[in-house]
């Protein structure tokens, strides 16, 4: 282990979903440890707020407009991130969507695709093409993917998105074993009740805001900051031997 074995100076971390809420949270805590940063989100405008952000760190910043269920833009966008940072040492497959609630009897199939385009597809076509660059490199690297606490609690009217998020647990854990040899590490964050856009309605309901903080030990939303710290013990020399694990990030909402 080196001597600050949290600084990830040389490195690059590719984020998608990164110019808001979670995967901002995640970016700015890498920025700050030294690594560079790639951020791929659907808004040209919210890449460009978050680039100015974490330039602050003074690390270089690269944006891509990119629907990662679009499986051409995914390995066209990482091929273009590459030539500008050189390398990915990193991949946060954060992006996803929330998904309309409503009785399971009622949903469609086109809410079903729709969720599981984003978050399961999204979630493989970014992996794959990140395995593959740090296959290239020869010198491991890191898979994280955003899950869910729906993953592993009853998800009622909204078993289209539970169903992508324990789908992408199970890809992390077999990824976990399928590359081990190579120095790729896979792990999940199963994050709780965060403070994004994907909650928003949630946040402006009195009733519900009040319900979540009896649920929550620690008594808050949590906010994307909160996903700084394990981003950046991931990336770092600190869990070399660290793989294949779930991260519940919930301020005790599961165990209550």
């Amino acid at each position: 282990m080196s001597k600050h074995p949290f600084d990830l100076t040389g490195k690059v971390a590719l984020v998608t979903g990164g110019n808001g809420g979670i995967g901002l949270g995640i970016a700015e805590g890498l920025a700050a440890a030294g690594a560079d940063i790639a951020i791929w989100g659907t808004n040209a405008d919210k890449n460009a707020a978050a680039a100015d952000r974490l330039a602050q760190h003074g690390r270089r910043v690269h944006t891509e407009v990119c629907d990662v269920g679009d499986e051409q833009a995914v390995d066209a966008a990482m091929q273009r991130t590459v030539a500008t940072l050189g390398r990915i040492d990193g991949c946060f497959a954060n992006a996803g969507i929330g998904g309309n609630k409503g009785p399971f009897d009622a949903m469609t199939t086109e809410v079903w695709r729709k969720t599981m385009r984003v978050n399961l597809d999204g979630a493989f076509f970014t992996l794959r093409a990140a395995v593959r660059q740090m296959l290239v490199q020869g010198e491991g690297g890191v898979l994280c993917s955003t899950a869910s606490v729906a993953a592993i609690e009853g998800a009622p009217r909204t078993e289209h998105y539970a169903a992508t998020k324990g789908g992408v647990i199970s890809m992390m854990r077999g990824l976990a074993v399928e590359y081990a040899r190579k120095g790729i590490r896979a792990h999940s964050i199963l994050p709780g009740w965060i403070k994004t856009e994907m909650t928003g309605a949630a946040q402006a309901n009195d009733a519900f805001q009040e319900m979540v903080h009896k649920r929550v030990p620690m008594r808050r939303w949590g906010e994307g900051s909160d996903f700084a710290g394990i981003a950046v013990y991931l990336m770092s020399p600190a869990s070399a031997y660290h793989t294949g694990d779930t991260f519940v990030i919930d301020g005790g909402y599961t165990l209550f």
